[in-house]
């Protein structure tokens, strides 16, 4: 049998093509949004992070300042002065490493403890969940 160049067969093959053209352009669409988004998401955590890094030295002044009235003797007190100091820490953490930076840091982190890593994961994505489903 003779191939004409409209056949139903070159149709479908031509549809095909154009749906998959249309996908990969699609695709591609939401790459660069994505890449946009991120980006911006950058931008905007690297304009925050002296004021988080301030609030952070905020909380860790105010708990050293409060450890010593808290009930329960040396060792809460101890302990707090401890999560302040961490407090503290995180803060110069937040001050001196970009968002990139962070990112990287905490890939290697991930990477050197995947079990804790994925139970911290879970317990943030418990807590996530609980939060926005509580009324």
């Amino acid at each position: 049998m003779d191939s004409k160049p409209d056949s139903f067969g070159e149709r479908v093959v031509g549809k095909v093509a154009a749906t998959g053209d249309a996908l990969s352009e699609r695709a591609s669409d939401a790459k660069t949004k994505l890449s946009d988004f991120a980006r911006t998401t950058a931008d905007t955590v690297d304009n925050n992070r002296a004021s988080a890094a301030n609030g952070l030295d905020s909380a860790a002044s105010t708990l050293h300042a409060k450890a010593d009235g808290l009930p329960g003797g040396e060792g809460v007190t101890s302990l707090a002065h401890a999560a302040a100091d961490r407090l503290s820490t995180t803060a110069d953490y937040v001050r001196e490493h970009d968002v990139n930076r962070m990112k990287t840091d905490v890939e290697a982190l991930v990477t050197r403890n995947p079990g804790p890593s994925l139970l911290v994961a879970a317990a943030f994505g418990f807590l996530i969940g609980r939060a926005m489903t509580h009324d």
